[in-house]
C-alpha cells in the first residue's frame, strides 16, 4: 500500500478526551496512545519505532488499511477532535474512518473512559481492508497475552486489562486478513467489561454525544474575528493537554521526540510544568475558557498545601506526584531511531524560581473573576503569601532557569522578574480584598525587588538588560518582561533590548531561545513560542504590519491538523520535539487575539 506508508513526521491529529489521547498518523494509523492516562504506558508506540524483536514488524499500532490505497484526506469534525480519515484505493473503492474518545455527560458527571472508538463506512465501491491492532505493554513488550470471543478481543496489559468490542469478523482481525467492507463496522477498545448494549446503535450515540459535547464547548469560546479556526483547534487541543481528574495540563502528549535530529534533546513532556500550565491558562482565559482554569486551580491549591510553604518544584505527575525519576526506555528506538526515549524527567529536581511567580499569577485572577464557581478569599490569600515569601527570599538567587540547564545555575533575569510579579500580583489581590496593611507589605517589596532587577540585569555598555544578573547575555525570554508588565512597551530600554534580542536570536522568521552553547552544544532549532513573544512584541511596539507577516508565516508552518510542536528548523521548516506543544498553541492563540481585526470591522 504504497500510496499510505509515510516517513513518520509529526504530521499528526491528536483526538482524546481528557483521561487518554492517541495521535494519529497520515495514514490512519493509531501511533501513539497512553493508558490510563497520558503519562501511563505507551499502547500505541509505534511513533518511537515499537518493533517486535523477533520479526522485525512494526508493533504499538492500530492501523484499519484498505488494500491498494493510493490517498488519504484527513479533516476534523467542524469544533470537535474527532477525525474522519477518506481512504480511497487504486480503484476509486472507498471507506471512512471516524476516530474518537467518547467524552459526553452522561449521569450528572463527564463521561471519558479509558477507550478508543473507530467507525469504519464504506463510501464507494467494494473496498477491502486489512485491521493490524497490535498493542504493547511495559514500553514496547509486543507479548500481550490476549483471549477472545464471538465479539471480542481480550488484551492483558500489565495492571490493566482492556477489551476489544466489536461487530467486525473478529478472526480475520486477528489473523490480520484483508476482508470487505461492506456495512459499517464498528470498535470500542476500552475497559474489559461486557459492552452494554448493541455495539452500533451504542458507538454512534457516543460519537453523536461526543460530537455535540464538543462543538457545544467551542460554541462558548470567545474568538477573536479573524483567525478562528486557529484559535478554536489550539483551544481543543489544549483542553486534550488537561487530566481533568485532577485538573493538572501537560505540556505535551508525548515523550522523547528530539529537538532536532540526534540531539539527544529528548524529554518526557507528559507533566504539568507550572510555568507551562500558567502560560496554558492565561491564553484560555483570552478565549474565555474557565472550566480548564478551575480545575487547573483546584490542582494548584493542592500542591500548594503539599508544600507547607516550602520549596515548589518546576513539574509535578498529572496526579500532584513530586518524583518523577527519569529512566530510559530499551525496547524503543525511538523517532527515526533517534533514542533514547526517556519516562520521567529529572528537571523535577532542578531549583526554578519563576514557579512562584507562575502560581501567584495564574490565582489572581480567583480573587476578581465573578464568573468563577469558586472566587479565592482570604484563607487563600494567606496560602498565596506563603508562595510569595518564598518569591521575595530567592528572586535574586541563581536557579536553572526557564530553559532547566542540567549542568549550571546564574540569577535568571526572568525568574527574577517572575518573582516580582508574585509579590505586585499579591499587592493587588489585597487590595481587592480589603487589606491595606497587606497590600503595602508586598506592594513595598515588590518595588524594592524592581529597583534591583533594574540595577543588575541592565548593561549600560550594551544598552540592554542581560538574561543574568552575572553575565551580557541574549535569551528570548527577555521579550516576556513587557508580558509580565515589569517593562512597558515605550521604555527605551526595552527598546534596545528588543532590538538586540532580535538582531542576536532571529533566524529568518524564527527565534532561537538563546544562541550559546548549552548542556548538549550549540541549538539547531528555533523555540516557536520565543517567535510568538516576538510577534507580541511587535505588537505592543508599533511594528504592526511586520507582526501580521511574522504570525502568517508561523501559521503556514503548521501541521494538516492545525498544530504545532516545540521545535522548527529555520532552514528547512521541519517541525520538531514534542507534539502537539501547549506553548505553541498559546503562542497561536495570544498572538490571533492581539492582531485580529475587532468584531465591529463587519458592520
Amino acid at each position: 500500500m504504497p500510496g499510505c506508508t509515510v516517513t513518520p513526521t509529526l504530521d499528526l491529529w491528536p483526538i482524546g478526551n481528557c483521561q487518554v489521547s492517541a495521535l494519529i498518523d497520515r495514514s490512519a494509523r493509531f501511533v501513539w496512545g497512553c493508558v490510563p492516562r497520558v503519562d501511563g504506558d505507551p499502547l500505541f508506540c509505534s511513533l518511537l519505532d515499537g518493533r517486535d524483536p523477533a520479526s522485525g514488524d512494526a508493533v504499538g499500532l492500530w492501523a484499519i488499511d484498505l488494500e491498494d490505497c493510493v490517498s488519504v484526506e484527513q479533516e476534523y469534525r467542524t469544533n470537535t477532535p474527532i477525525l474522519v480519515s477518506t481512504l480511497t484505493d487504486a480503484g476509486g473503492n472507498s471507506i471512512e474512518i471516524l476516530d474518537f474518545c467518547p467524552r459526553f455527560e452522561r449521569l450528572g458527571r463527564t463521561y471519558r473512559p479509558v477507550s478508543f472508538v473507530r467507525i469504519v463506512r464504506p463510501i464507494k465501491g467494494s473496498p477491502r481492508i486489512r485491521v493490524r491492532l497490535r498493542p504493547t505493554r511495559n514500553w514496547g513488550d509486543p507479548n500481550v497475552v490476549t483471549t477472545s470471543g464471538s465479539n471480542h478481543v481480550r488484551y492483558l496489559l500489565d495492571g490493566l486489562q482492556l477489551r476489544l468490542t466489536t461487530n467486525a469478523p473478529v478472526g480475520l482481525m486477528q489473523d490480520e486478513r484483508s476482508f470487505r467492507v461492506e456495512r459499517p463496522m464498528h470498535f470500542f477498545l476500552g475497559p474489559d467489561e461486557s459492552f452494554s448494549g448493541d455495539i452500533a446503535t451504542t458507538v454512534e450515540e457516543m460519537l453523536a454525544y461526543t460530537t455535540h459535547h464538543w462543538q457545544h464547548w467551542a460554541r462558548g469560546l470567545a474568538t477573536p474575528f479573524e483567525w478562528q479556526d486557529v484559535v478554536i483547534r489550539s483551544a481543543i487541543t489544549l483542553k486534550l493537554c488537561q487530566h481533568e481528574e485532577t485538573g493538572a495540563i501537560v505540556a505535551a502528549l508525548t515523550t522523547s521526540l528530539p529537538e532536532h535530529a540526534g540531539s539527544q534533546r529528548n524529554w518526557d513532556y507528559r507533566y504539568c510544568w507550572v510555568r507551562d500550565a500558567y502560560y496554558t491558562v492565561q491564553a484560555l482565559n483570552r478565549v474565555g475558557a474557565l472550566d480548564v482554569l478551575e480545575g487547573y486551580l483546584g490542582y494548584l491549591r493542592n500542591i500548594v498545601d503539599d508544600a507547607k510553604g516550602g520549596n515548589i518544584q518546576p513539574l509535578y505527575g498529572v496526579l500532584g506526584e513530586a518524583e518523577l525519576t527519569e529512566v530510559q526506555a530499551p525496547r524503543l528506538a525511538g523517532y527515526r531511531g533517534m533514542g533514547p526515549v526517556r519516562i520521567g524527567n529529572q528537571a523535577y529536581e532542578q531549583v526554578q524560581h519563576d514557579a512562584y511567580g507562575q502560581i501567584i499569577l495564574s490565582n489572581v485572577q480567583a480573587f476578581f473573576d465573578q464568573r468563577l464557581l469558586r472566587m479565592a478569599g482570604h484563607e487563600d490569600f494567606e496560602a498565596l503569601e506563603r508562595v510569595g515569601e518564598r518569591a521575595w527570599a530567592l528572586y535574586d538567587k541563581p536557579d536553572a532557569g526557564l530553559w532547566e540547564l542540567r549542568t549550571r545555575q546564574s540569577v535568571h533575569t526572568y525568574s527574577a522578574a517572575m518573582c516580582w510579579a508574585a509579590c505586585d500580583r499579591l499587592a493587588n489581590a489585597a487590595e481587592r480584598l480589603g487589606l491595606p496593611d497587606r497590600q503595602t507589605f508586598w506592594q513595598d517589596r515588590a518595588d524594592t525587588m524592581h529597583a534591583n532587577i533594574e540595577d543588575k540585569a541592565w548593561r549600560e555598555d550594551t544598552q540592554r538588560l542581560s538574561a543574568t544578573f552575572s553575565g551580557d547575555d541574549l535569551d528570548a525570554s527577555l521579550i516576556q518582561l513587557l508580558d509580565l508588565r515589569f517593562l512597558k512597551p515605550d521604555d527605551p530600554r526595552f527598546r534596545s533590548t528588543l532590538e538586540a534580542v532580535e538582531h542576536g536570536l532571529r533566524r529568518g522568521s524564527h527565534m532561537l531561545r538563546y544562541d550559546t552553547e548549552d548542556d548538549f552544544g550549540l541549538p539547531e532549532t528555533a523555540f516557536n513560542v520565543c517567535t510568538f513573544w516576538l510577534i507580541e512584541a511587535l505588537h505592543f511596539t508599533g511594528r504592526d504590519a511586520d507582526a501580521r507577516i511574522l504570525f502568517d508565516e508561523m501559521l503556514s508552518r503548521r501541521t494538516a491538523a492545525g498544530l504545532l510542536s516545540e521545535d522548527i528548523d529555520p532552514a528547512t521548516g521541519e517541525l520538531w520535539g514534542n507534539y502537539p506543544q501547549t506553548y505553541s498553541l498559546v503562542g497561536m492563540i495570544n498572538c490571533a487575539v492581539l492582531l485580529s481585526r475587532p468584531w465591529s470591522a463587519i458592520r
